[in-house]
């Protein structure tokens, strides 16, 4: 039976996507690994069914600068991916990959700005073609856009997407472990509503 709302499903269907979940941030993990020349693990991923307002305290808070890459989904699946970084992420890659930090966000130039685009892109993309080969479809990714604002206003994009169709947002990403530590950079997917049913579908754990 097909799904209206995102709370909908169950613990089969969640319990799948996180296992999805888990090599498409695996493989994002080891990549930026390879970029970086250090080795980088991720957290185990979480799948998460929430409202809006609670998807935005997850990642901080409504009012705290971050930086995202974005690109929708197209083809088969519908939706969007958004690499959301923390600063400390940030200058992980920075100092691999221009041998600098930045004291704030305000010090991103546009060099600055092109490289953690890089990362993020290559990230998404790996992702993607690990989710969409082992779900069996296929994805079309947009070019990567660069945010640099309040995650409340990054957040605005898939809540103007998806904000008719259901009152939650499902997000399945996980956080990035460098030298022992934490380094904040979620990885967020969010399918719409009928992407996901033909998704669940195409598992075998749906057949809506």
């Amino acid at each position: 039976m097909a799904i209206k709302s995102f709370d909908q499903l169950n613990s089969l269907e969640i319990d799948t996507l996180r296992e999805i979940g888990s090599v498409g941030t695996g493989n994002a993990a080891t990549a930026l690994s390879q970029i970086l020349g250090r080795e980088v693990h991720i957290t185990l991923p979480e799948v998460r069914i929430m409202g809006y307002n609670e998807a935005i305290e997850w990642i901080g808070g409504p009012e705290s600068v971050t930086a995202g890459v974005l690109v929708k989904m197209g083809g088969q699946i519908n939706g969007i991916m958004l690499s959301v970084q923390k600063l400390p992420f940030v200058n992980l890659v920075l100092e691999s990959m221009l041998g600098k930090t930045v004291d704030s966000y305000e010090g991103l130039g546009e060099l600055e700005q092109s490289a953690l685009v890089e990362i993020g892109n290559i990230m998404i993309s790996t992702f993607i073609n690990a989710f969409s080969g082992l779900c069996g479809v296929s994805i079309d990714l947009t070019v990567p856009a660069f945010a640099l604002d309040m995650q409340g206003a990054i957040l605005t994009v898939p809540m103007a997407e998806y904000g008719g169709m259901s009152d939650y947002l499902m997000t399945i990403g996980g956080n990035f472990v460098y030298n022992g530590q934490q380094v904040p950079c979620h990885l967020l997917l969010s399918p719409d509503i009928r992407s996901l049913n033909f998704l669940l579908k195409k598992l075998g754990v749906s057949d809506g």
